[in-house]
Formats: structure tokens, C-alpha cells, sequence
């Protein structure tokens, strides 16, 4: 399987309708998850990933605002505003209420004003012609929806207007009035199915806003995999090539905003960002983050970040975002270390682990609400690669003794090896070997029983922020 990024981009420019407002990228930080976070680290994530291109952190918080969230949000506040005042960049910070993931209910409308006056003023607040950027993680009942307005005119002597992007998804774009906001976040970024993930559902979400002058903002995300039977979740959707398709499904919709979901959230398998010693992996999550890192993922970030931007203001007829080039020669590789097939007990996704194809319903996800699917067909038993090239030339995969060769053209490439029963360690080369480095092995089966439905990310080449080539062992 073989795409070449720079056709694409090309097609995407050429076709595609204007847009007026100016885009952003953002990446989606579960601050729960930062609960030991001092300052020093909110510093250096935000450092991180500015350096590959990333305009904000989306701050997920969920009630009480209290102890560790209010610690939290202050932390990272100080830090963005500390190398603002510094001159080291104008990386910014904005706010998603997260109405479902609190301990204290949802969100309500005082808290919310108090956290805005608190915060919106801030020089290191995400504003959008000068009105700060609001999300939300749903808050979808009448009385949530209806009371934004409310929130609006609370707000408007010490903050002025708001930007009202919130998280709607379960109403649906038609499923709400679309005067109450200024655009809408779709949470639809996987696939339904044995199936790639397509665009129909952020077309539907884009047109409907546009219909309304609202802006949107699509959600670009790498994986998904969860098991944490204590909050009935365990399921997985079809990731495989989603980093780079997704990514090339922004050059084709061009929406004015696109999150990445997620930096942090280590329980459904999306992080990109480091895993650190006090990050909050959830417990029972451990087993299949710890040695899978995915901070390789953020090396494909300045190309296809620069390719939307570029697409974006082109379709605007604005060239002040220059075209994407490729600084340095890498491949970013990913792959899961079984096969999907060892998992499943028969012909069915019924398994050993609770986890199901697709959020279908099982003793472990009753909330299900999708068609259960074998997780042989869901998953794709393949090694994923990406490789930035400087030049045309040639990759290698190989897998235990089983090589494939891939011509590359200068720019971006996509492809990948069917394992077809190979089993080993995995390795890639570029540039005639001059360019290597090797992942953990594939096995037969799951090492000690326990599967593992997550990706290890790697590079090899130039890969500014993490080491390159050989990996210890899991």
C-alpha cells in the first residue's frame, strides 16, 4: 500500500472551495491526567510541542474546580504566560468543559464564569478576534445547551464575547440552534467497522455550519484502544493508517480548526505526546501504555501541519504560509506486536480480555451501541510507515526474514507490509542503510497472555525530541 502525500496535497489546492478564517491546530490535554504536573512540566509539553507545530493545548477539565484541576489550570497558565512574557514563542492555552468526565457532575454555569474571568483575560488564552475560544466535551441536555446565553451576557463586562466552539456530537449538526454558538467540534474521528475512517460525517457537520456562517473544527486522531473494565470501556476501533489518512483529510475539507485528539489520554490509546514518570496513566491502563510510546507520532507533525496551513490559506488566496518541505530524511513506523487473530476464541470477537471490535455491547462495554465485529477484521496485521524524504529513493520494511522494498518520491510517503504470518523483529531502512533503525518484536502470540491492542510508535533518521534506531525490548 503506497500514498503519495505530495499528489495529494496538489489536488487538494486546486479543488477545493474558500474559506475565511484563519486556521489553528490544537491537541486535546486531559488535565486529569497531569495531576502530579509541576509547572516546570507543563513548560516543557508546551515547548514540545510547539517545536512541532502545534498552535494550543485544548485543557480538558471535568468538575469540581478544585484542588488538583484548579492547581493544574494555574500551572499551565503560568508557564504559557512565562514564555510568552519571555519572547520564547506564542503557544496559547484554551478551555473544554468536559460535562461527563467529572466527579462532581456536570459543568454549571457559575463555575463556568468563574473559571472564564479567571482565565480569558489571559495574554496565553486562544482568542479568535479577540474573544476567547470556549469548548466543550458534550453538556447536551436542554438546560446545559440553553444556558449559554446566559453564560455570554455574565461574561460580558469582564471578559467580552466568548468564541463558542462546544462538542455536540450526540445532538448531531441539525440537533441544536446553531445561533447559540460560533462553530461545532465533531467527536466522529473513527471508523464504524471493518472499515478506513471516512469524511461523510465532518462533511455533514461542515456544511451544516457553514449554512449558518459557523465555523468547524474537525478532530484528527491515531488510534483508539481502550480495556478499563471500571468504566465499562472496552473496545477497539480501526486506527492502522488513520495518522496519515486523517491528516489528508484535512486537505481535502480544509476545516478553520483541527484538534488533535489526543496529547495525553493514555486510557483510550491516543496519546501523542511523552509518557512521562508522573504522567496519570489510569490504573488498569498500565499494561498496555507502559513501553509503547507514540511520541514518534509527532515527527510526521511539521509537514502535515504545514500542508493544511498551506492548502488552507491557498484556497484564500493568501500565500503567507509557505509550502511544506522536508528538512530531514526519518521513517515513522508503527505496528501492534500480535496478531488480532490469537485474541479471538472463534470466528466471533468474544474474547478472553472483555474487549470487543467496534463499542459494540459485552459483559465489559454495556453501553455499546455499535455492531460487534471479529477484531481480526477490525485490526489490520501490518507495519505503518511514513517516511519524509529529501529526495526520491527507496525504504525497506522487514519483518523477521520477510523484506518488502518501497519507492519514495521527495515529500511525503505512506505505506505498509502485511505481516502475512511473519513474526519477528521489525526494521526499517532508508537511502541504502545509510538511514535504520529497529521496533520490538512482532510474537505469535500475546507474551504472558496479556493482549495488548495498542500501537508502538518508533523513527529512524533525524527525530528531533526522542532517540532514534534501536529500542529496548518490551
Amino acid at each position: 500500500m503506497f500514498k503519495n502525500w505530495s499528489q495529494t496535497l496538489l489536488q487538494a489546492i486546486a479543488f477545493l472551495p474558500a474559506l475565511t478564517l484563519a486556521q489553528s491546530v490544537f491537541a486535546h490535554v486531559i488535565v486529569g491526567n497531569n495531576g502530579a504536573y509541576t509547572q516546570e512540566d507543563w513548560t516543557k509539553d508546551i515547548i514540545l510541542a510547539s517545536s512541532f507545530g502545534i498552535d494550543a493545548f485544548v485543557l480538558n477539565i471535568g468538575t469540581p474546580f478544585e484542588g488538583t484541576t484548579a492547581t493544574q489550570l494555574s500551572y499551565a497558565y503560568l508557564a504559557a504566560n512565562s514564555l510568552i512574557n519571555s519572547g520564547q514563542g506564542d503557544f496559547k492555552l484554551l478551555i473544554s468543559f468536559d460535562y461527563l468526565g467529572g466527579t462532581a457532575g456536570p459543568w454549571t454555569p457559575a463555575d463556568i464564569e468563574l473559571i472564564l474571568k479567571a482565565y480569558g483575560p489571559k495574554k496565553s488564552y486562544f482568542k479568535v478576534d479577540g474573544k476567547p475560544f470556549v469548548s466543550t466535551f458534550e453538556g447536551t441536555t436542554s438546560d446545559q445547551v440553553n444556558a449559554w446565553p446566559g453564560i455570554r451576557s455574565a461574561l460580558q463586562s469582564s471578559v467580552g464575547e466568548i468564541y463558542l466552539v462546544p462538542c455536540w456530537t450526540s445532538l448531531g449538526p441539525t440537533g441544536f440552534d446553531a445561533s447559540l454558538v460560533d462553530g461545532a467540534f465533531s467527536w466522529d474521528m473513527w471508523p464504524n467497522g471493518p472499515t478506513d475512517v471516512n469524511t461523510l460525517s465532518d462533511q455533514t457537520w461542515q456544511t451544516t455550519m457553514k449554512s449558518s456562517s459557523k465555523t468547524f473544527m474537525m478532530g484528527v486522531s491515531p488510534w483508539f484502544y481502550t480495556n478499563l473494565p471500571q468504566y465499562h470501556k472496552a473496545w477497539v476501533w480501526r486506527g492502522d493508517n488513520a495518522w496519515s489518512l486523517r491528516w489528508n483529510q484535512t486537505l481535502t475539507l480544509l476545516p478553520q480548526f483541527v484538534e488533535i485528539v489526543t496529547w495525553n489520554d493514555y486510557g483510550e490509546a491516543h496519546y501523542i505526546g511523552p509518557i512521562l514518570n508522573n504522567s496519570g496513566i489510569p490504573t488498569g491502563a498500565e499494561t498496555y501504555v507502559k513501553n509503547y510510546p507514540h511520541e514518534a507520532w509527532l515527527q510526521t507533525l511539521p509537514f502535515q501541519i504545514s500542508a493544511y496551513k498551506h492548502a488552507y490559506y491557498n484556497k484564500n488566496n493568501n500565500n503567507n504560509h509557505p509550502a511544506p518541505i522536508i528538512p530531514s530524511n526519518k521513517i515513522i513506523y508503527w505496528y501492534r506486536t500480535t496478531p488480532a487473530a490469537t485474541s479471538s476464541s472463534s470466528s466471533s470477537s468474544s474474547t478472553t480480555t472483555n474487549v470487543v471490535g467496534n463499542n459494540a455491547q459485552s459483559p465489559t462495554n454495556p453501553n455499546g451501541y455499535q455492531q460487534e465485529y471479529p477484531l481480526e477484521e477490525i485490526l489490520q496485521d501490518e507495519v505503518f510507515a511514513i517516511v519524509l524524504a529529501k529526495e526520491a529513493g527507496s525504504a525497506t520494511i522487514t519483518i523477521g526474514s520477510s523484506t518488502s522494498a518501497y519507492y519514495v518520491v521527495a515529500g511525503m510517503n505512506f505505506f505498509s507490509k502485511p505481516w502475512q504470518g511473519n513474526t519477528g523483529m521489525v526494521k526499517v531502512a532508508m537511502l541504502g542503510g545509510r538511514i535504520e533503525g529497529s521496533g520490538v518484536e512482532i510474537l505469535e502470540r500475546p507474551r504472558d497472555g496479556v493482549e495488548n491492542f495498542n500501537a508502538w510508535v518508533g523513527c529512524a533518521g533525524e527525530c528531533s525530541g526522542r532517540p532514534s534506531g534501536r529500542v529496548p525490548p518490551i
